[in-house]
């Protein structure tokens, strides 16, 4: 049982194979959804065996050892085994958690920061410019939509290259990709491999 819980574990790896390939025959809007949902169903299944390998390792403590019993019929590894994967597995874990909401915090307030920023500019409709030397456009997500340029990006771009920076950048908010970037980083802190 303990070897078919690895198998969780390293089908992430294969998944950065199967993305190329499925950019190269799905359309756009296919791939996204195909990896995403992989990226998410991989992360969860490693987190399951994770967690299983941490249940399999407290069933081996005396004090849990009583609720063995409900997997008795099951074959685990030793004691020699199981343990430390249990403790590895519970390190790990912990890493993913501490990884997981340091992110959010940090996404959290670069979000906040842009959301104040394009709040104190006055905008064109869903366009807000913001005066800055570095060239950058973004789309900004939640309500309303806004795209923020920054005046270098503008002063680089000519008529025919802004109408398609701002197309692309409300392509991003009208297709939610914050969502799946989303998905895809909640799944990253799930498996170094995602």
């Amino acid at each position: 049982m303990t070897a078919l819980l690895l198998l969780p574990l390293l089908l992430p790896c294969a998944l950065p194979v199967l993305a190329r390939r499925a950019l190269a025959r799905l359309s756009p809007a296919a791939a996204l959804w195909a990896v995403t949902l992989c990226a998410v169903a991989l992360a969860g299944c490693s987190l399951a065996a994770l967690g299983a390998f941490v249940l399999i390792g407290l069933l081996r403590l005396p004090l849990f050892a009583a609720f063995g019993q409900f997997i008795h019929p099951l074959h685990t590894a030793s004691a020699l085994i199981v343990v430390p994967a249990a403790a590895t597995s519970v390190g790990v874990l912990a890493v993913c958690c501490w990884t997981l909401v340091r992110s959010v915090l940090r996404q959290s307030r670069a979000f906040r920061i842009a959301r104040t920023e394009a709040g104190r500019r006055p905008a064109a409709g869903d366009l807000c410019v913001v005066d800055s030397p570095r060239p950058d456009a973004y789309a900004l997500p939640g309500r309303p939509h806004r795209i923020v340029v920054t005046t270098a990006m503008l002063r680089s771009l000519d008529g025919p290259e802004r109408e398609a920076l701002f197309a692309h950048e409300r392509a991003h908010n009208e297709g939610g990709h914050h969502y799946f970037l989303a998905a895809a980083e909640l799944a990253a802190h799930c498996h170094p491999a995602l």
